[in-house]
């Protein structure tokens, strides 16, 4: 592997990556980095667990989807494990579908029915969370080397800093349209019924928490309608 054009462009990836305009975005050129990056990567897809329930995100390929779903039907499998970070497990290389895997007894011949000759898992992490893992694919037994290894775990630790960047600028930028939201229709309550800020405010807190409904759909609705009934 020619190690120093590699190193270039791990470092434009990195570039491209922070300048992304959204989550998906990101996502998206991640997945796609690794099919261009790591020798032997024929797809790549992010798993992310909430709870015993699997999300796929930025899936390269239908294989992607249906090896996570499968994952999650039973319950194992080596992504599974990763976005897990199973006994301290980080990164998992499986060279060839084609033999046993006791880790994995119920999944591994399945996954090879789907289409799975070999694959790897990396935990993405930071040192304050940890975000899922990204999973790189081949059809192929055996394709996926120490070397391929080695640059699957330096795009995910690129990738974990980006997806973690992006995921906290999308979370502010939601923060700030809703405190605008929010302000939007306390000035609308506050003009209709001579109202205080401070009893503005309290009218939708109380509405939101009577109703079981966010107060963020409950500023929409007051500057869609204009009361919060």
């Amino acid at each position: 592997m020619d190690w120093a054009r590699f190193a270039q462009q791990m470092a434009a990836m990195a570039r491209d990556l922070l300048a992304q305009q959204s989550v998906d975005a990101t996502l998206g050129r991640i997945t796609h980095s690794a099919t261009e990056l790591v020798e032997g990567c024929a797809a790549a897809g992010i798993l992310m667990l909430h709870g015993t329930e699997v999300e796929t995100l930025a899936p390269t390929e239908q294989l992607v989807v249906d090896s996570d779903n499968l994952q999650g039907r039973l319950g194992e499998g080596p992504c599974f494990d990763a976005a897990r970070n199973t006994a301290g497990e980080r990164v998992f290389r499986i060279a060839d579908f084609t033999r046993e895997q006791p880790c994995w007894p119920a999944y591994a011949p399945q996954a090879h029915a789907l289409g799975v000759g070999s694959m790897m898992g990396f935990l993405l992490f930071t040192e304050d969370e940890e975000l899922g893992a990204l999973n790189l694919y081949s059809r192929k037994p055996g394709a996926f080397t120490e070397a391929s290894e080695l640059a699957g775990w330096l795009l995910a630790s690129h990738a974990a800093v980006a997806f973690s960047s992006a995921r906290a600028q999308a979370q502010m930028e939601r923060a700030v349209a809703t405190r605008h939201l929010i302000g939007e229709a306390m000035g609308i309550l506050m003009g209709a019924h001579d109202l205080t800020e401070e009893q503005a405010f309290d009218t939708l807190r109380r509405f939101s928490q009577e109703n079981n409904i966010k107060l963020r759909e409950v500023a929409r609705r007051v500057c869609e309608q204009g009361s919060v009934s």
